[in-house]
């Protein structure tokens, strides 16, 4: 760790802010303004409560239960078409590719981050520029699947974010001045870190990115002020991780779902985030795809990748998992995230549950104090690695799993032909959950691919796949699709077909509306109830990004990062073709009602 509070950051334009008008919610403004600690900025109670405040947007998911959800109404249905730009900013410089990041809100600021590890503050009000820092990359870094970066996370005075070559840097909020930085890894060896950080339980909560070059996945707490580690916690069996008084703590029990020393590159990383039960004390995060993606080359179910983890908050043990996709051959990942929501059962109980939406085309929903598999069913059209998923919770595949190289004269097995395509039925995209309408909205794919196994051996810092492959349409007229489920049924209530990948989150508000984007460059509103697009708005590059809202001096906002990149411009295959003609681009949108202030008044 490296405590940096002279180190200037990349400066620009003017350091004044908005005071927002809004006040805090009476009776919570005590516990919120400073916490026990003398934490005198963004407290864990405010971020916390974030869901239940307007006037401020603290946390990435909009809340710790990651429901993407906003109870502003005053861009609805009857209003929506009166949305307009209220202001841009553009990210600038060369530096363009994917943008995927969620803005974050408070003080009258808009903290926002950008591709090559970029982050600005910005006036919320009219935009311009309080401070930027672009963080100097060294050569050699290795990110899978873009130079993106998802968002930044916010606690006290420091903003919060991390790099492709794995550090976290903490900057201060008011000036952008580094006042902490530490390694998450070694770059060296694969590591890379693309996810918004995440406060729980007073501690800064990451994962890391790497999978793909065998980086062992690994969750880490640190003290958000000063970024000294606190726990540490692999996510494959046979690891050692940190708990808080300094001692070492085994994940697992070595070699008993993994063969030999086949656990020592696991892969595994917890590359998207988690979201967090404030009540439980339980940060639930997913895991990532098992190293290399040749599975013939490690028998057993290889926990806990592909999977979601419940930590303890003050600890990092493991209380729960539940594996989406034992011993994974296909890439399908765990890292979805789990949306936190409660329902009534048939018996009038409240049951504390989580659903998420996998890469593998399954949507889960699991109690999520004990992760018990409450039901299980396809959010996509195409599945046929697995029929169904069993009542003990684990899949019924149907053999479609490729040929071992080893049994072959040449260089690769034999072939198969599956669906839903690596890059998932929902990849890293957010879906979101409405209070109001009960549904979830899930950014699905409908793709498949063709994918075989190779002969691989690890290096450090090289690609450990063991498999080649390539994604193919499955219709002429869509791959993407915005399906809005029901977590009770599992039926799909209406869907809206895109030519193209979604890959953008969603959001959904009291409105009764869902944002979107697509990569065509929309930013769209949906009625949340039948799917009919009532406003849309071009951005000039594909949205990849992650829309959200917030109420300032009266008036909604609404936010959105454009510039086209992700995964699918990479590694698509056959859908390449489809998405060639889209330029790059880098530019934050604000927008809010033409008429806002009068419609406000009435």
């Amino acid at each position: 760790m490296k405590l940096l509070r002279n180190d200037l950051a990349v400066t620009g334009g003017s350091s004044s802010a908005l005071v927002l008008a809004a006040a805090l919610v009476s009776g919570c403004a005590a516990a919120e303004t400073a916490g026990a600690d003398g934490t005198n900025g963004v407290t864990q109670s405010m971020i916390n409560n974030d869901h239940a405040h307007n006037d401020r947007i603290t946390s990435y998911g909009m809340g710790p239960h990651g429901q993407r959800y906003s109870t502003l109404e005053q861009i609805n249905r009857d209003t929506v078409g009166d949305l307009t730009p209220a202001w841009a900013f553009s990210f600038g410089g060369e530096q363009q590719r994917g943008q995927e990041s969620q803005t974050l809100v408070y003080d009258g600021k808009i903290f926002v981050t950008g591709s090559y590890s970029r982050m600005w503050a910005l006036d919320a009000e009219s935009g311009e520029l309080i401070w930027s820092y672009e963080h100097r990359l060294p050569d050699g870094i290795s990110p899978c699947c873009d130079v993106v970066n998802r968002g930044p996370a916010i606690y006290d005075d420091l903003v919060i974010f991390g790099t492709l070559d794995a550090q976290l840097v903490a900057v201060d909020m008011e000036t952008g001045r580094v006042r902490w930085r530490d390694e998450i890894a070694d770059y060296r060896e694969g590591y890379s870190y693309t996810a918004a950080p995440m406060i729980a339980n007073d501690l800064l909560i990451t994962g890391n990115s790497g999978g793909e070059f065998g980086a062992v996945g690994e969750v880490q707490a640190r003290d958000p002020r000063t970024g000294e580690m606190v726990w540490s916690r692999p996510v494959v069996e046979g690891h050692v991780g940190m708990l808080p008084d300094g001692s070492d703590s085994m994940t697992g029990e070595k070699n008993a779902t993994w063969e030999g020393n086949t656990w020592e590159q696991g892969g595994g990383a917890p590359w998207l985030g988690g979201t967090y039960d404030p009540e439980l004390n339980l940060v639930y995060i997913g895991t990532g795809n098992p190293a290399p993606w040749n599975a013939h080359s490690r028998p057993g179910d290889n926990l806990y990748t592909s999977a979601t983890v419940a930590l303890d908050g003050d600890t990092g043990e493991i209380v729960w998992h539940y594996q989406t996709t034992p011993n994974d051959h296909w890439d399908y990942d765990g890292v979805n995230e789990l949306v936190l929501f409660d329902y009534e059962d048939e018996n009038g109980e409240v049951v504390k549950a989580g659903a998420k939406a996998d890469r593998n085309g399954f949507f889960y929903v699991l109690d999520r104090e004990t992760g018990e598999l409450l039901s299980a069913e396809p959010f996509i059209d195409n599945i046929t690695w697995a029929d169904r998923i069993d009542s003990d919770g684990r899949p019924v595949e149907t053999g479609n799993r490729p040929g071992n190289p080893a049994e072959t004269d040449g260089d690769r097995g034999e072939s198969v032909t599956v669906a839903p395509a690596f890059l998932g039925g929902k990849n890293w995209s957010h879906m979101s959950y409405s209070p109001r309408t009960g549904l979830f909205y899930i950014p699905a794919n409908e793709w498949e691919m063709e994918i075989w196994n190779e002969p691989v051996t690890y290096r450090r810092g090289a690609a450990y796949l063991g498999a080649g492959f390539t994604i193919k349409p499955i219709y002429d007229d869509k791959v993407g699709v915005l399906r809005a489920m029901n977590p009770r049924t599992g039926e799909i209530e209406w869907e809206v077909p895109n030519p193209t990948p979604m890959w953008s989150s969603t959001m959904a508000t009291a409105g009764g509306l869902v944002f979107a984007g697509t990569p065509e460059g929309f930013i769209k509103a949906y009625d949340d109830e039948t799917g009919e697009v009532l406003w849309q708005f071009q951005t000039g590059s594909g949205v990849v990004g992650q829309p959200a809202t917030w109420e300032m001096d009266g008036n909604q906002y609404l936010s959105v990062v454009s510039g086209w990149g992700g995964a699918v411009p990479l590694w698509g295959g056959e859908i390449g073709p489809l998405v060639r003609h889209i330029t790059q681009g880098g530019m934050l949108w604000v927008f809010k009602l033409h008429q806002s202030a009068d419609l406000a008044s009435h």
